[in-house]
């Protein structure tokens, strides 16, 4: 019998219960699962405040217990739409069936001929990454929201303090644009 290897794509900025239910669910329908770990190459962000580095520990971590074979696999950004789906085809396994709910990723895998899959999310509100980034720089509760696994990778990297910073950082720069009378999102003249 042939080895079914499914693609699951996403930032995990962080990795939380709905991305950890995701994958249990998946799970049940392939052999082995291929976790692309997407803009590998942004971080220290508020948008992307975690490395691909600390990702990959966040993932192995949390899914540790998971009944599957995984490949977790760092993707950075091309920027080129056309070419993308070769572009992670390069970097990861083969894989046989793709899993996402994001309609770009789904067009785009469509459009090279895989199967792709929309799986049911749970919890999308509450569990989200925005929410969750936006709940630590707050100060909120957020730690039930992921894997323990998770929040361990993050207090090992100081990921709270890191991310509180980058927010009071970007607040004060697009403040100090607003005053200049620059727009805030490309830094040029709004007049």
């Amino acid at each position: 019998m042939a080895t079914t290897r499914g693609f699951l794509v996403g930032r995990f900025q962080p990795f939380h219960h709905g991305h950890r239910q995701l994958v249990e669910e998946v799970a049940t329908d392939v052999d082995e699962l291929v976790v692309g770990i997407g803009s590998a190459d942004a971080s220290h962000t508020v948008r992307n405040p975690f490395t691909a580095g600390e990702r990959m520990m966040m993932i192995t971590g949390a899914l540790a217990d998971v009944d599957v074979q995984q490949y977790v696999v760092p993707l950075e950004d091309i920027e080129r739409n056309a070419v993308w789906v070769s572009h992670v085809e390069s970097m990861c396994p083969p894989f046989d069936v793709v899993y996402s709910n994001n309609p770009l990723v789904i067009r785009l895998f469509e459009e090279t001929d895989y199967e792709v899959r929309d799986p049911q999310l749970i919890e999308r509100g509450r569990l989200r990454g925005t929410n969750i980034r936006e709940r630590v720089v707050a100060g909120e509760a957020w730690r039930d929201r992921v894997p323990v696994a998770v929040t361990e990778t993050i207090d090992e990297v100081d990921g709270v303090e890191r991310l509180r910073q980058i927010a009071e950082s970007d607040t004060s720069e697009a403040a100090t644009r607003e005053s200049a009378g620059r727009s805030p999102d490309d830094g040029t003249d709004s007049s």
